[in-house]
């Protein structure tokens, strides 16, 4: 306990460097995953292949085979580009690698979504003349996030545990700050035990505002039923 109490301050700051890696993911991810979406409805055939293709290998691909190619391929790139060797920031790697892989995820978990949202209203939009992007602002995006929220509360419940991959890279977050402490003090039962309590008060505290999010979503749906 007094050597835990030692490297406090390092779990902290591993912890805070995990949720930065981890919600910078989620707002890139949640970005690439629309985009992808809308590709995939798109009535170009390059535009749809070019989205089936994206989500077919990313889906394919272990994350962190994603996490060493992006990262070592990015060095390779710099390095050409600088003509000296030149390392790519884990951090940037890894929010790359993770929001690749939360946008291939949610691209489906999108579209579900938008294929959740009644036909005949988007119609009726139509009908009344109003452009696509007032469409998608009033008729399909609040619809749309009602549907896609469970979906998306399980992709950062597994982003959250998927950070702990880029440890591999160099990056100081939780995991690789507990891999520190415990090969220091030679008590790694103690060290992983409580990254552990701390993976698990993370996704606690998600599940408990997921489930806010989305009683918020639904208040309508229940009022006109």
């Amino acid at each position: 306990m007094i050597e835990l109490q030692g490297f406090a301050g390092q779990l902290v700051a591993g912890a805070s460097t995990t949720l930065g890696l981890a919600t910078t993911s989620l707002v890139f991810g949640v970005a690439v995953g629309l985009c992808g979406a809308i590709a995939k409805q798109s009535d170009v055939a390059m535009i749809r292949a070019a989205a089936i293709l994206y989500t077919t290998v990313i889906r394919g691909i272990p994350e962190l085979l994603i996490i060493l190619i992006l990262y070592f391929g990015g060095t390779v790139a710099l390095t050409a580009l600088a003509g000296r060797y030149a390392e790519i920031n884990a951090f940037s790697s890894g929010v790359f690698a993770l929001s690749l892989v939360f946008g291939a995820y949610a691209t489906e978990v999108f579209r579900a979504a938008i294929r959740a949202v009644p036909h005949g209203q988007i119609e009726a939009a139509r009908a009344l003349g109003l452009p696509s992007v007032l469409i998608w602002r009033f008729v399909i995006l609040p619809q749309m996030w009602r549907h896609a929220l469970p979906g998306l509360g399980n992709l950062w419940l597994t982003l959250l545990k998927d950070t702990a991959l880029v440890s591999v890279v160099g990056l100081e977050d939780l995991m690789r700050k507990t891999g520190i402490a415990a090969g220091a003090t030679h008590d790694p039962l103690t060290f992983y035990c409580a990254a552990a309590a701390i993976y698990l008060a993370f996704t606690s505290a998600s599940i408990i505002g997921l489930a806010q999010l989305e009683h918020l979503a639904s208040r309508g749906v229940r009022f006109a039923m």
